[in-house]
């Protein structure tokens, strides 16, 4: 007997392996619990297999469950293309979209591919620059849409998510050991003056290991372990390892990531590729399934 996979079904499914489990899924599909988790009860039934390891305390995904998985992404992507294709007319333009270097990962790529499959005709212009350069940009009009990293949301900005600002150094490294703390940042960072006064704060002086506006020059300075940088939690590179609490570095609290530009799109499309961007920082959680 032939059986059909059913679309819904398989999005539930996608989007609680991508997102972290079955709350961040049912936000990012906006729907309830009980529906996402009635969806996967569902396919497994359907499949007469299990899909989801209950057997730990943290959720994951049995072999089966990852054999499907790819099978899943492609279908899903399959269907929206060709629905995509064969029905949108409409869609066609142009938009801007400014995001700050150090979030651009892992979030963005994701929602422009979502964001592509859906509006294959939409070209998204993505700009990179500094928060204080982008909403400059942005009061221009030179911009659609923008993210920012900030203390707090200014005028028509919405908050997305707060992370840590973290201490991050070379592997192994022990340039935050050193006195001066050997300080990589670019001199347009909007973190700079916030961890300056940390440092004066605590007493602990400091000397600039770089003077740029280079973030891939700042990176590797702090890879060669000559000096210290700071980042958000989960936008590191990969040659960076975060330096941990208990080195004497002081606390750096939180920032915001804010979008400016969704509150009052300037067209639907905006507004679109804006809600894409809400649910990509919404559905933002480790890679382990944490509940089912």
């Amino acid at each position: 007997m032939i059986r059909n996979l059913d679309m819904t079904t398989l999005r539930s499914f996608l989007a609680v392996s991508e997102h972290g489990g079955v709350t961040r899924a049912a936000a990012a599909l906006n729907l309830t619990q009980s529906a996402v988790s009635m969806q996967l009860k569902r396919l497994e039934e359907a499949l007469d297999i299990s899909l989801l390891d209950r057997s730990n305390r943290k959720i994951g995904l049995t072999a089966s469950g990852e054999q499907l998985l790819s099978y899943a992404k492609r279908l899903v992507e399959m269907n929206d293309e060709a629905v995509s294709r064969l029905t949108d007319q409409v869609w066609e333009g142009e938009i801007t979209f400014g995001v700050p270097h150090d979030i651009i990962y892992p979030i963005i790529p994701k929602v422009l591919k979502r964001f592509n499959a859906a509006y294959p005709r939409v070209r998204v212009q993505l700009s990179s620059s500094y928060s204080t350069a982008l909403l400059e940009s942005y009061g221009r009009g030179e911009v659609d849409l923008i993210l920012t990293t900030e203390t707090n949301a200014g005028p028509g900005g919405e908050t997305l998510t707060k992370l840590p600002l973290l201490w991050y150094g070379a592997p192994g490294g022990t340039a935050y050991k050193k006195r001066p703390l050997p300080l990589a940042n670019c001199r347009n960072c909007l973190f700079r003056s916030r961890v300056i006064k940390e440092l004066d704060d605590h007493g602990i002086p400091w000397e600039t290991a770089i003077d740029s506006n280079s973030d891939g020059a700042i990176e590797a300075t702090a890879s060669a372990d000559l000096g210290v940088m700071t980042i958000l939690e989960g936008s590191s590179p990969r040659q960076l390892e975060m330096i941990p609490p208990g080195s004497g570095l002081p606390d750096l609290g939180t920032q915001r990531i804010n979008v400016y530009g969704a509150c009052t799109p300037r067209n639907e499309l905006v507004a679109k590729l804006a809600e894409m961007v809400r649910e990509g920082f919404c559905a933002r959680a480790p890679m382990a399934i944490r509940e089912a």
